[in-house]
């Protein structure tokens, strides 16, 4: 422009315009994207989620009818996963996903496509624990955050006390499920981290995270009134994180923080909505008890 507005006043053409000529647009298929753009300032922390949910080449493994079966991950966020294997469940079966160290989670198959399953999450936080040492806790939080919940009389012959020794996987599904849902907080290079508990034990534990941390990052995980300690993230898929204690963790201190109940309807990953079931069938077909009913199957035990 500017050298069009020269020849046409008789002038001669500057040899450096104030205004440069007007550059050749980007090429067909080009975007912003292809701009490089110096940054002044070094990032900190990733906390681009647009494509965190996707995976390529994630691998797990599915406990089903007590065998291990390699998977790749599909899709995994909250409340569920997507995966493609070639164990061959049913609608409605209960498998074990392990996603790595202190990463076991109970999922339900919600669909099939061919080789893919669609698996929900169990939506209570799993205490991984001997039998005896998680009913005292459970029975510590009743005391202490519903104490006004009613319960019946407990009938019969006091039940046998549970041995103590490590469950097996087939024993947690046959054990009565708790509706509570523990929640914290990861201090992650100056952020604050809204987390919810999938599972803890003395040593670890998965959480939901809805900004990544990479695998080997140190964190802190804050859980309120239940305690608070040094954790390093052994592994990382979608929004679930493996956390490995720097000390081991006393699973009773759970009862000093209020847990939130399970909800009665469950709002589906979008990877799981072609189902057509609207509720989540870990309400009724695997056994998961009321705050009431939970109180009344331990009354037997109760410690006073």
């Amino acid at each position: 422009m500017n050298s069009f507005r020269a020849s046409l006043s008789g002038k001669p053409v500057p040899a450096k315009l104030l205004l440069g000529e007007k550059q050749p647009s980007l090429a067909e298929g080009e975007g912003l994207d292809a701009i490089l753009v110096a940054r002044e300032v070094v990032r900190t922390a990733d906390h681009r989620t647009a494509d965190r949910h996707r995976l390529v080449g994630g691998q797990a493994v599915v406990c089903f009818r007590s065998r291990l079966h390699p998977v790749e991950l599909i899709n995994l966020s909250g409340g569920g996963a997507m995966v493609e294997g070639a164990f061959k469940p049913r609608l409605w079966d209960q498998v074990e996903l392990n996603l790595g160290e202190h990463g076991s989670i109970e999922c339900a198959v919600r669909w099939i496509r061919k080789t893919r399953y669609g698996l929900e999450f169990a939506h209570e936080t799993q205490i991984q624990a001997e039998p005896e040492q998680r009913d005292d806790l459970l029975r510590a939080v009743l005391r202490r955050s519903f104490p006004d919940i009613e319960t019946r009389p407990a009938s019969g012959p006091e039940p046998e006390a549970a041995p103590l020794a490590v469950e097996s996987s087939a024993a947690r599904r046959s054990s009565p499920r708790h509706p509570m849902i523990w929640s914290g907080k990861i201090l992650f290079q100056h952020d604050t981290i809204p987390v919810r508990l999938r599972n803890i034990s003395a040593n670890g534990a998965m959480v939901e995270s809805s900004i990544p941390c990479p695998a080997g990052g140190e964190v802190y995980l804050d859980l309120g009134d239940a305690g608070s300690l040094f954790a390093t993230v052994s592994w990382a898929h979608g929004d679930q994180l493996g956390l490995i204690f720097a000390h081991p963790y006393d699973i009773a201190n759970l009862a000093n923080a209020k847990p939130n109940l399970t909800p009665q309807r469950w709002s589906k990953p979008a990877y799981l909505r072609n189902d057509q079931a609207d509720s989540s069938p870990w309400a009724d077909r695997w056994g998961r008890l009321s705050v009431e009913e939970l109180r009344s199957s331990l009354e037997g035990f109760l410690k006073y």
